[in-house]
């Protein structure tokens, strides 16, 4: 991951191999790819990008928010083999194999076009047709990028590690797998939709980033111990039983963010914005550790007495209205 995060804050347009060399954190086969395919590294360093942003957007409500990943380099919590860690594996593996199976789609990869028409016969007055994502060739380009690091002999880090980011990654692209659905246009006299064109689609990254939090939430504790003739994740407080496909994993505990560590790679929750009425994780006695908070009031201007005209537009006066806020001490 640390090679996408890298990527993320790159404001070069790939299109000449010699770019390959001046992008930060790639291993040998991540370069070897580029230069093959420069259209496939654009697409890479646009799904960097949209890691940091859905990442930070799905957990706007946590102590945790992907700081980290806004940091210029890798923080200890996602070093260290922590649950946050896991979610950030994850995500940026779906992500990669997310917008490269897009840009299949949408064209802006030459070197694939819509995914296949499934083999079942539809329902009747459905049919067949449009441009499905293309989730084959996204997960192979994906897995090959993405992976290439954990699947390197000489690359540093430990071995437990290593099994621990692979797990998550695939996970991650279980998680797409699982976000392919069937899409479809109308047709028919007056938007009758007598008949339906339908396609195999992939939902946006943001819903697969929450499918991606849930598994977060119950993540499993693991331990790298010997099973059989080599040595294997496994849960650390279960009777033995293997790891399972779907379930996110982690080695080491996370801090619990509350006030800032940069040993641990924490920023803390002074300054964060809390919800006063909420009692998830948002509220202001969660998010704020127990330290209070301040309120502040902040003026808003929001559309009102909104009129239809016929036919076909609404006109909207503007009003300002003062809100109460609250951030953590």
């Amino acid at each position: 991951y640390q090679c996408t995060q890298s990527l993320s804050q790159t404001t070069q347009h790939i299109n000449k191999t010699q770019h390959c060399k001046t992008l930060p954190g790639l291993v040998s086969s991540q370069a070897q790819l580029c230069r093959s395919n420069l259209e496939l590294m654009q697409t890479i360093i646009q799904a960097a990008r949209e890691v940091k942003k859905v990442c930070q957007k799905t957990f706007t409500d946590m102590r945790w928010n992907c700081s980290s990943i806004d940091a210029p380099k890798f923080l200890p919590d996602l070093e260290r083999g922590t649950r946050e860690s896991a979610f950030v594996y994850a995500l940026s593996a779906a992500a990669i194999s997310h917008t490269i199976a897009r840009a299949c789609t949408s064209g802006d990869l030459r070197l694939c076009s819509c995914g296949p028409i499934p083999g079942e016969i539809p329902e009747p007055g459905y049919r067949w047709g449009g441009c499905a994502d293309n989730l084959h060739y996204g997960l192979l380009m994906g897995s090959k990028f993405s992976d290439a690091p954990m699947k390197m002999k000489k690359k540093s880090g430990s071995n437990a590690n290593k099994l621990m980011h692979l797990h998550n990654s695939e996970v991650g692209r279980q998680a797409l797998r699982d976000a392919l659905v069937m899409k479809c246009k109308c047709h028919g006299v007056s938007g009758s939709c007598s008949i339906r064109t339908c396609w195999r689609g992939l939902q946006d990254l943001k819903d697969i980033a929450m499918d991606l939090k849930t598994k977060y939430l119950s993540a499993t504790k693991v331990v790298h111990r010997p099973m059989g003739t080599r040595k294997q994740l496994v849960p650390k407080d279960i009777d033995i039983r293997p790891v399972r496909e779907n379930e996110l994993v982690y080695l080491q505990s996370s801090p619990d963010y509350c006030m800032r560590n940069d040993k641990l790679g924490s920023f803390g929750t002074q300054d964060r914005q809390c919800n006063k009425t909420s009692s998830g994780s948002d509220s202001c006695d969660l998010m704020c550790c127990g330290r209070g908070y301040n309120p502040y009031s902040e003026k808003v201007v929001e559309r009102c007495h909104c009129k239809y005209h016929w036919c076909c537009y609404v006109t909207c006066k503007k009003c300002e209205r003062t809100v109460e806020k609250y951030v953590c001490k």
